[in-house]
């Protein structure tokens, strides 16, 4: 069973579907089974903390560079794709909810370092900490 996990992934879900349904469950490959399950989470978790870095990197965009607004209907647009990419992800994971601190903590400090980078402005520009709450930044009517 493990070669074909390793050599034939598609094959291999297809075989373990056909052995759950056949009631065949000490025939599974649990441990890759397992394994996939597991990576599905953090997949669903990788998903949302690149959303919000991505809305905030764009709300200190908006913030910290006025000037460039006149280009800003792209972030703009940016900003709200990913408000509502964000509360896509969490009603269809509501256990990701639990992890939003966390998320929020490691999402600000990368969009800080790529902010920084589009921006070219030192990262001890922006505030070390989030200034924003998330239902502040998930606010329509909130534009920094």
């Amino acid at each position: 069973m493990r070669d074909l996990y390793d050599t034939d992934f598609y094959s291999w879900t297809q075989r373990q579907a056909k052995l759950i349904r056949e009631g065949r469950l000490t025939e599974l490959d649990l441990e890759n089974i397992l394994e996939e399950i597991e990576s599905m989470g953090r997949s669903d978790y990788r998903a949302l903390e690149s959303r919000i870095c991505v809305l905030f990197m764009h709300l200190l965009k908006w913030q910290y560079q006025p000037e460039k607004r006149q280009t800003g209907q792209s972030w703009e647009r940016t900003i709200r794709e990913q408000r509502k990419q964000i509360r896509r992800i969490l009603r269809k994971n509501s256990g990701l909810k639990s992890k939003l601190t966390e998320i929020l903590v490691e999402a600000y400090s990368d969009a800080v370092e790529d902010a920084s980078d589009e921006t070219e402005l030192p990262s001890s520009t922006f505030p070390k900490e989030c200034p924003w709450n998330y239902e502040q930044a998930m606010d329509p009517e909130f534009w920094p």
